[in-house]
């Protein structure tokens, strides 16, 4: 009898310790705050099954995690939303009752992410402002009806979930990222004639694709994103300017950031796209014409040159290109600008310092005006206060039908103002722009 008993306390143990084993561990939730939405984390220990419902009257969001045990106290919570108001939290049956007390109905989305880099299994819940995602982007500012102001598109890499590269000083790159790009915003919109769009305002994620689409819903005439990442050498340093390559990047380097900054979704937490519609896949992997890789190619070019002293040192002499997801748009001219390798210490305590950081936006500003300069889009304040060019002189990355997209000519009256029978051209070659 007794041996019964032993075997029988024996085996209760086992199942208890197998059950715990199963058990799911519940380490922590995070809060990011967009303009339309927030990203609730919850960092589990391994996959969880989950379920979520809303209630009304008051308003809240239920997320039951099954087989689920919980490791860290909601009063330590630094709530950081619009939408949520408290959050409460129940044990029962080996489950996990997560109550958010919200300010307002909503919509949701939910999906789990695997382990990456830093991070272990999450579960991610995005609350959906309704009232502010319908809103319409406001329409851009005009000097006049017939003279608007050149819109720049100004993209702080990373956000929220992705802290991007990290210094040795624990520096990160999405917040020196998003103070030269608020910078440069400053000085843009104090420019007559230029206006800027701040594609993230605060500490939040926002994926590849929504980052071209807030630019094309302003109707940007340019698309400049900023980072300032790192390399596994700490001895890389230099700034730099990058373009889209369809082909993919020209040097190691280039591969290396082309990778992290393409990876950027999967740190930031960004719904797989393997269920998607595939041609929708294709547009994502190749988006580029002719006409924004060439205009692309010589904003970049500008920016490299005021880039290049205002830095002790560029990573290149000249413009470099890889795939870059967030720079494949087939409608705007659109450049990457690494301010420095945040790996290097040298680098890191430079960008640490508000004075360097004002003088990187003021050289990236000075790149774009002297561009719009020279090449300023139709209707704009730049293009009535430029006498239209009678040549042109053609530079590296060059196309015909560029040039003739450029100057608001048709290829056929370009080619026949320059008796071409192709569109072949060359470097140094200078064209008429009028008879």
């Amino acid at each position: 009898m007794e041996k019964m008993i032993i075997r029988i306390g024996l085996v209760i143990l086992l199942v208890l310790s197998v059950s715990n084993a199963w058990s799911t561990s519940i380490k922590g939730m995070r809060f990011w705050q967009s303009p339309d939405s927030t990203r609730v984390v919850l960092d589990l220990s391994a996959p969880a099954e989950h379920s979520i419902f809303t209630l009304e009257n008051p308003h809240r969001m239920v997320i039951d995690v099954n087989s689920a045990s919980l490791s860290f106290d909601p009063a330590d919570l630094d709530i950081k939303s619009a939408i949520v108001n408290h959050v409460r939290t129940s044990e029962q049956n080996e489950n996990v009752r997560v109550v958010l007390d919200l300010k307002q109905a909503v919509k949701f989305k939910s999906f789990a992410l695997p382990p990456y880099q830093n991070y272990g299994h999450r579960l991610v819940v995005d609350l959906l402002d309704e009232s502010k995602a319908s809103e319409p982007p406001k329409p851009k500012s005009t000097t006049t009806s017939a003279q608007r102001d050149i819109v720049v598109a100004i993209d702080a890499g990373h956000g929220g979930e992705d802290p991007g590269a990290v210094g040795k000083k624990g520096t990160l790159e999405k917040n020196i990222a998003l103070d030269v790009a608020k910078k440069l915003a400053d000085l843009i919109d104090k420019e007559k004639g230029m206006k800027a769009v701040l594609v993230r305002k605060g500490d939040y994620f926002i994926n590849l694709r929504k980052r071209t689409q807030i630019a094309r819903q302003h109707q940007a005439d340019i698309f400049v994103s900023i980072h300032a990442d790192g390399f596994h050498d700490p001895r890389a340093k230099g700034a730099s300017v990058w373009v889209v390559s369809p082909k993919g990047a020209e040097s190691e380097m280039g591969r290396w950031l082309e990778q992290r900054e393409n990876e950027s979704d999967l740190l930031g937490g960004v719904e797989s796209l393997s269920n998607k519609d595939p041609l929708l896949a294709k547009v994502l992997l190749d988006l580029s014409t002719t006409y924004s890789v060439s205009a692309s190619l010589q904003a970049a070019s500008d920016v490299h040159n005021h880039l290049a002293k205002a830095v002790p040192k560029m990573h290149k002499k000249r413009v470099e290109r890889a795939a870059f997801v967030v720079l494949k748009m087939p409608d705007i001219p659109a450049m990457l600008v690494e301010l420095a390798f945040i790996s290097n210490p040298k680098e890191e305590k430079l960008l640490r310092a508000g004075t360097h950081r004002q003088k990187l936006a003021k050289s990236i500003f000075s790149g774009l005006k002297d561009y719009f300069q020279k090449s300023p889009p139709d209707g704009t304040l730049f293009a009535s206060q430029r006498k239209k060019p009678t040549h042109y002189v053609i530079q590296g990355g060059d196309t015909l039908s560029g040039i003739a997209e450029r100057f608001n000519l048709s290829l056929s009256e370009l080619r026949q103002l320059n008796e071409l029978k192709n569109d072949k051209i060359r470097v140094g070659q200078k064209l008429k722009l009028i008879r």
